[in-house]
């Protein structure tokens, strides 16, 4: 059974909003390589997938633009190769190496567990509240960022129930930030 991963960055006050943390930097691109490098296919709702896709799409020319860093490089060719399964009752299709899902999230995202490979990642703010409800995500990475934002939607927000986690990985970087990696705590 395939691992579901949650991994996003947050602020000292729970912000997920992707505009509010520190600027990305070679330190925290290649975290975020590694992390792409833990599985073998994205869960994304349509929100996160337009926004991925605006951001790390290799454009038709085939060469990446010239605004990126060559330490972001290996991070868009991760996220531009990976399969990807796109949660969302409003597009019509997809592409960019994506499935639809269009059924109820749930059973999509059990059903992609339950298949062999590395591990599956879900992102963005909705999608993962939901399956944090049911129960569906084994692991979470919050890179938590020194920075206090104010505003922005925050992390898990509505969540039904409470989550007790345990911490099973940190890992400190230059900028102040910290990843934190947590599993669901086992009842004894």
């Amino acid at each position: 059974m395939r691992p579901l991963r949650y991994s996003i960055n947050v602020t000292l006050d729970g912000s997920c909003h992707h505009e509010v943390g520190l600027p990305p930097d070679e330190e925290s691109m290649a975290f975020w390589t590694e992390e792409m490098g833990r599985v073998d296919a994205l869960v994304l709702g349509r929100v996160t997938y337009r926004m991925m896709e605006s951001a790390w799409r290799r454009p038709v020319t085939g060469t990446w633009p010239e605004w990126m860093a060559r330490w972001e490089v290996p991070f868009a060719e991760a996220m531009d190769g990976a399969t990807k399964h796109v949660v969302s009752s409003t597009l019509p299709e997809v592409d960019w190496n994506a499935e639809l899902i269009d059924g109820d999230p749930g059973a999509a995202v059990r059903a992609l567990k339950e298949q062999s490979g590395v591990g599956l990642w879900v992102g963005g703010v909705t999608l993962p509240r939901a399956l944090a409800d049911l129960g569906l995500i084994d692991e979470y990475v919050f890179v938590v960022q020194p920075v206090v934002a104010g505003r922005g939607p925050t992390l898990l927000d509505g969540l039904r129930d409470r989550l007790q986690l345990d911490l099973v990985d940190r890992r400190e970087f230059r900028s102040g930030a910290v990843a934190l990696t947590y599993r669901p705590a086992t009842t004894s």
